[in-house]
């Protein structure tokens, strides 16, 4: 397996993305939390930088992203950026620092930007639109997050699979539609069908889905960085893979995770899929 990456590669920028996106390069995501582990990954070829509100559980110890403050995101958002040099940065917009109104949403994306963040992140359908719609008209990216969203588990009643029946789904479809329509320019889908994953990803082809637990059929792949090195302790979800297993060290399984994404073997839809 060729692992290797251009030893200085330009800056990803999101031209660069939608490029890849056009050809049919699947684009590569994990989550960092600190300046470390921003700079392995990056220098392991990854083409995007999460950094996940999933600190709460990593990090600080919760039992849920729900108590993580946009104070906390700025934070770590800031120590992957000195970390990071050529990497797409997203920042998440954590629970509470969005919903009150599109001027919050903006206060919120304006400190993670400046904290070193290239597009913002935020959860849910429906209601999101216009919020999306706001941020984007003022020249900030957005990545929207479909699916099983962990701000919303209690709502959602635990982490299950969303969009198993007809139902379901149609909401997914009609939620990913309003996001694309509204500029979301980067679309997580987690937790979902594979079937439909691919029908978000066809009914909106200028988007750039990312699955976590979503097959196959999406534009790129993101994982929890510490569990794809099996880190985390407890059960992990059947979408993950363990590369710390197959590589001799951090920088190799993470070097694995990108040529896996980029060849088409991971996610491999009769193991990690539903």
């Amino acid at each position: 397996m060729n692992t290797a990456v251009e030893p200085s590669r330009k800056p990803i920028t999101l031209h660069r993305l939608r490029e890849m996106h056009a050809k049919g390069e699947k684009i590569t995501m994990l989550t960092a939390y600190d300046a470390t582990f921003a700079r392995l990954v990056d220098e392991a070829g990854v083409d995007t930088i999460l950094v996940g509100d999933s600190l709460g559980m990593l990090v600080q110890g919760h039992s849920s992203t729900v108590p993580v403050s946009i104070d906390d995101m700025v934070y770590h958002t800031r120590c992957v950026a000195r970390g990071n040099r050529t990497a797409w940065v997203i920042g998440d917009l954590p629970f509470g620092s969005y919903q009150e109104s599109r001027e919050q949403a903006l206060r919120s994306s304006v400190a993670l930007m400046q904290a070193g963040a290239h597009m913002v992140k935020l959860e849910g359908g429906g209601w999101t639109a216009e919020t999306v719609h706001f941020l984007t008209e003022r020249g900030i990216p957005v990545c929207a997050h479909l699916g099983l969203t962990p701000q919303s588990v209690h709502a959602l009643g635990g982490y299950r699979i969303q969009g198993r029946d007809e139902a379901g789904a149609q909401t997914l479809r009609k939620h990913a539609k309003a996001l694309a329509d509204a500029g979301a320019a980067m679309m997580v889908l987690e937790l979902m069908p594979s079937a439909v994953a691919r029908e978000v990803q066809a009914d909106n082809p200028g988007v750039m889905t990312i699955g976590i637990g979503a097959g196959q059929g999406t534009a790129g792949q993101v994982l929890v960085l510490h569990d794809m090195l099996h880190v985390t302790r407890g059960k992990l979800p059947r979408f993950v893979r363990n590369f710390m297993a197959e590589g001799g060290s951090v920088e190799d399984a993470v070097r694995r995770y990108v040529a896996a994404v980029k060849d088409g073997s991971f996610p491999d839809e009769a193991v990690h899929a539903y």
